[in-house]
């Protein structure tokens, strides 16, 4: 943790709504003049599109039906903990990014399922803001968790992210729903091992809840709106935390536990705006103390 150069770290599974927290947080950091360098967590996957299928295929003549993008074998733990630990210590680090379309292509300059070349982060920065899978991650080899000074889950119940999953992959992808049924199942150890634990790690967790039935999420017609959700909200320590303000601000919110507040789906953005403004303040406060 670093009081001069703070990161905040996103954490959750491909599909949980990482991207739509992200938007939220820009919202912040623009209108509190915050400037933010960005990374994705998919710049530090270990192989290419292209390569990971063929190790994948590789793998499973070996009898290895599990190796996933998930796992510390498909992703560099090392080079994301020293950016992690560079940028705490003097606010600088080396990146890249994952080219995931032609959209990118023509941004970055590279073919689609491929890496740009590393680089420096932005000169100036005052924060660093990791969005990806793997931001609180802890094995016996990197503590990433410890570097990040604000660590957010963000986690569908098991249900509701496969019905996520089932959905993108068989309508932007054209995947069957065998197919991605095969890969729910290839990454279920790596999701046990190295995904959920990282939501002990986290300082605030956001998990989505359908108020529908999700009993077989393999025939779902379509994924609960937020209409159809409500959202648990915990906070890892709730010192400091005006929940009664929060309760009278976000309409038929409740305390679940006492660190733990219950708020309707379509309240998503409210309340995050709520709790993370407060705590992206008190870090530019300490980072300027330190100046």
């Amino acid at each position: 943790m670093s009081r001069s150069y703070p990161i905040i770290s996103i954490t959750g599974s491909s599909g949980a709504g990482t991207t739509s927290v992200k938007r939220t947080f820009e919202n912040i950091f623009r209108r509190e003049n915050v400037a933010a360098a960005y990374v994705e967590g998919d710049a530090f996957h270990r192989y290419n599109r292209l390569e990971m299928r063929t190790k994948m295929a590789e793998e499973a003549e070996r009898g290895n039906k599990h190796f996933s993008h998930f796992s510390p074998e498909t992703n560099l733990f090392e080079e994301l903990e020293k950016l992690f630990r560079d940028y705490g210590e003097s606010g600088t680090g080396t990146v890249r990014h994952y080219v995931h379309d032609h959209e990118e292509a023509r941004l970055y300059g590279a073919d689609p399922g491929t890496f740009t070349e590393w680089t420096p982060l932005p000169e100036k920065s005052d924060l660093l803001f990791y969005e990806g899978l793997h931001g609180a991650v802890v094995t016996d080899k990197v503590n990433i968790a410890q570097h990040a000074d604000l660590k957010i889950g963000v986690v569908p119940v098991i249900n509701l992210e496969w019905i996520q999953k089932l959905h993108r992959d068989r309508s932007d992808r054209g995947y069957t729903a065998e197919a991605v049924t095969d890969t729910i199942l290839r990454r279920m150890p790596d999701y046990i091992n190295y995904i959920c634990p990282q939501f002990t790690e986290t300082d605030i967790n956001f998990q989505r809840v359908p108020t529908v039935d999700t009993s077989n999420p393999f025939i779902a017609r379509w994924i609960p709106t937020p209409d159809e959700s409500m959202v648990v909200i915990r906070l890892k320590n709730p010192r400091g935390i005006d929940f009664p303000y929060l309760l009278s601000m976000i309409p038929n919110s409740f305390m679940s536990r006492a660190n733990s507040i219950v708020i309707h789906g379509s309240k998503l953005d409210l309340a995050m705006q709520l709790i993370l403004t407060p705590l992206i303040l008190q870090l530019m406060e300490r980072k300027r103390r330190m100046l």
